[in-house]
């Protein structure tokens, strides 16, 4: 509980009516979750405008509400007035929750790929050296190995600080957290300081939401404005414009480039990759990864030099390293009693596709199966790119829904095609994705690899009415024991 005078002061406020000298028991911008005592804050999304929900919120019991815009209420709740309203539900949810990430030693981990593996990896460095971490991300949001359900990548800010306050209150000395580029755009870490912000790599996405390359370019950019270090990949294109943005220091790391912390020796099989990983002093220790491919090398580096950043030594960053386990929806193999490979990856991006794509090539004996779609109400222009990349490295593509969302499944493959027609790859186009899954494993002969793109983690199918549970993994498992294979 906080009054609400407390709670604003000091902050950019355009106009207030009612008092303030009212408790605020907790924030929040649903207004089928608010009730007395809750400071409503009308959010503007893609989809719906919060200030339509205002008066929903003051019938509710709701004791303050921050707007954008005036709207007509019934005199219940006090009406404030702001200029921004993400920016105000930054300020208040980090002073209501007594600003946590400065309890804790935050990092955080930005780029188009591999902000999952990096902190799983990060994650097992810093438990390796003795302490308590917390991980907020994709999959799911963890405190040690207890789950905390969690819905955004990263979460809205009123959420996070809790989130971040709860970790604080239970001895988490660490947080290792995915920071997506809408969460920067949409100022959800703008009261958070990051001990390491990292930056994995930069490819086309989300251009449906920040519209142009270089806005999203740009957006990922404010997490090393208020990071103590920066953690570079200097192979990518964009690492010395990140490097050039950041404010604190900045360690570099690559296998191409001169970096502070290199991968030499690099070998990748089916069953993983090793490298050695050098360190600015010249130390050098060796490293095997579970998970095989060349992205799995960047993802270990960056886990490492941010480790090292910390102040982790190369010991403990080899043991948190060599000890990570694959990490469900990244490149998983799936347990078969099969004469094939199936393989389940989250890849929905032209660069993630590649990658995986690139690094089954190396170990592959039979035939190289892609079953991929692409995700409704998202970027357009990738579409024709994922099938160009299907095509060229893949031996036979299956083309099917991802989350078609509020588009018909059936338009968003036609989008696909060109770029897979510009190729000499057979493909075959199956709408239905669970009937697209039954073909490939039917279908699959001695040797070959399939791979399931797009899902990875995901237990859910996302259509046009409704979501479904869909999860690959338990899809797969009753297919082949449907057909006895």
């Amino acid at each position: 509980m906080m009054k609400l005078e407390k709670l604003i002061r000091g902050m950019d406020t355009v106009s207030i009516e009612g008092s303030t000298d009212i408790e605020i028991a907790n924030l929040g911008y649903d207004s089928r979750k608010a009730g007395k005592g809750t400071l409503f804050f009308c959010l503007q999304g893609p989809r719906s405008d919060g200030h339509d929900y205002a008066v929903k919120a003051e019938e509710a019991g709701a004791a303050a509400i921050i707007m954008e815009r005036p709207v007509k209420l019934a005199g219940k709740s006090t009406a404030i007035l702001v200029k921004d309203v993400r920016e105000m539900l930054s300020h208040t949810a980090a002073r209501f929750y007594e600003y946590p990430s400065g309890e804790m030693d935050i990092v955080g981990v930005t780029g188009t790929n591999g902000k999952t593996s990096t902190t799983y990896m990060t994650k097992s460095i810093l438990e390796a050296w003795g302490k308590k971490v917390g991980l907020i991300g994709t999959i799911t949001n963890l405190i040690g190995d207890t789950k905390i359900p969690g819905h955004n990548t990263t979460p809205e800010a009123d959420e996070l600080q809790k989130l971040f306050r709860d970790m604080a209150n239970q001895n988490v000395t660490h947080v290792v957290m995915e920071v997506s580029s809408h969460s920067l755009a949409l100022k959800r870490v703008d009261d958070c300081r990051f001990a390491v912000g990292i930056f994995t790599n930069l490819t086309q996405d989300h251009l449906d939401f920040h519209g142009t390359m270089e806005a999203y370019k740009e957006a990922k950019a404010r997490l090393f404005t208020r990071s103590d270090s920066a953690v570079i990949n200097i192979d990518d294109v964009a690492g010395r414009y990140y490097a050039g943005k950041a404010t604190g220091k900045v360690i570099t790391y690559g296998i191409v480039e001169e970096a502070d912390i290199l991968a030499d020796e690099v070998f990748i099989d089916a069953t993983g990759a090793t490298f050695t990983m050098v360190f600015p002093d010249d130390t050098a220790v060796p490293i095997r990864l579970k998970t095989p491919g060349r992205f799995s090398v960047y993802n270990a580096l960056a886990a490492g030099a941010a480790c090292y950043a910390l102040g982790a030594g190369p010991d403990v960053i080899q043991a948190g390293l060599n000890r990570v386990d694959p990490i469900h929806g990244r490149f998983e193999v799936i347990s078969t009693e099969t004469d094939y490979t199936v393989i389940l990856d989250y890849a929905h991006t032209p660069d993630g596709l590649e990658n995986i794509l690139k690094t089954a090539k190396t170990f592959v004996d039979g035939r190289l199966i892609l079953l991929f779609g692409c995700g409704g109400d998202r970027d357009q222009e990738k579409r024709p790119i994922m099938g160009r990349i299907a095509g060229e490295y893949a031996d036979f593509c299956v083309v099917t829904s991802d989350n078609p969302r509020s588009e018909e499944p059936i338009a968003i493959i036609e989008q696909i095609l060109p770029g897979l027609a510009t190729t000499e790859c057979p493909y075959k186009v199956i709408e239905n994705r669970r009937d697209a899954i039954h073909y490939v494993l039917t279908h699959a002969e001695k040797d070959d690899v399939i791979i399931l793109a797009g899902k990875g983690h995901e237990t859910y199918q996302e259509l046009k009415n409704e979501t479904i549970h869909f999860d690959e993994k338990e899809i797969v498992a009753e297919i082949l024991r449907e057909e006895g294979l």
